[in-house]
């Protein structure tokens, strides 16, 4: 009979026995709450204890939790327009500041939270930067300076901001086009001004060989003209001699000359008097004196 009653009581004690315990994961942190008010936090992993029934245990993560922004618009100082992304790693390091913040929402309140800290941290601090130093490889001290606003006021909410960094940083949509307009514009005026300089050097080097053809050609005929004066006197002296070696000779000579010349063609005719001294070779076996060598050779 003693039993019977022996075996629900050590049934009911080892109930309270384990609704006095929990355990707390390496991952996890722990806080022991009565009616909603912290009595008790459970940093370390192993067994911790509580009142049964009355008291309960709400478990956070202490491992390093990331957070992706939502697009951020900022406007830089030259007026220039950017959309930013920002990731960033946090942990909880005051648990009961932490659940003093958040509430029973936990830790995807305190992303939310955080997400605004950022939201309002990034256009501060790239309000005052150019777009040159945002889209930089070295913006280092650009994202020490959000971080550095961010854990002061993650401090507040019992998180521990560790890091931050801008992941995206591009023109919006509506600017896209119109800065590519104008990178357009840039390269087809400096492909005018190279084929402007182009046709310049051209013009000069067709002017230049124009110029030296000019020169080439005035030359030679220069030199032609040189050569053919020199030839004509070299004629001249040659026939100069063999007239002054035999005069009657060169005189029959230039009279043949003169009697094929005129008597040559179809239709050639001639009206002079017979006794003509152009016809002394012709009409006499005797040599005319020189004065008759002087007739003319030429109709």
């Amino acid at each position: 009979m003693r039993a019977m009653y022996i075996i629900p009581a050590l049934v009911g004690v080892g109930a309270l026995a384990l609704s006095s315990v929990f355990i707390v994961d390496e991952r996890k942190k722990a806080l022991v709450l009565q009616f909603g008010e912290v009595v008790q936090t459970k940093e370390d992993a192993g067994l911790g204890f509580k009142l049964p029934f009355v008291q309960d245990v709400v478990y956070y993560e202490d491992r390093i939790l990331g957070l992706q922004t939502s697009t951020i618009t900022v406007t830089l100082s030259g007026d220039r327009r950017l959309e930013v992304d920002a990731f960033s790693r946090w942990r909880i390091s005051d648990l009961i500041k932490f659940r003093q913040a958040v509430g029973a929402e936990g830790e995807a309140r305190a992303q939310q939270l955080l997400d605004g800290i950022l939201s309002q941290a990034i256009p501060d601090v790239l309000g005052n930067a150019t777009q040159a130093q945002v889209l930089s490889q070295d913006r280092t001290g650009l994202m020490n300076q959000i971080l550095k606003i961010a854990k002061t006021e993650g401090a507040a909410l019992g998180i521990e901001v560790i890091d931050v960094r801008l992941t995206r940083t591009e023109l919006p949509a509506q600017n896209l086009e119109a800065t590519f307009a104008r990178m357009r514009a840039e390269r087809e005026r400096e492909a005018a001004d190279e084929k402007a300089r182009g046709g310049e050097a051209a013009q000069k080097v067709r002017a230049a060989a124009d110029r030296e053809v000019v020169e080439l050609t005035s030359d030679a005929r220069r030199q032609a003209d040189v050569i053919r004066g020199e030839a004509d006197a070299d004629r001249n002296r040659i026939l100069a001699e063999a007239f002054g070696k035999d005069p009657e000779f060169f005189a029959f000579l230039r009279s043949l000359t003169a009697y094929e010349v005129s008597l040559k063609g179809e239709n050639s005719s001639i009206v002079m008097r017979p006794d003509s001294e152009f016809f002394t070779y012709l009409r006499s076996e005797s040599v005319p004196d020189a004065k008759a060598t002087e007739a003319p050779t030429t109709p």
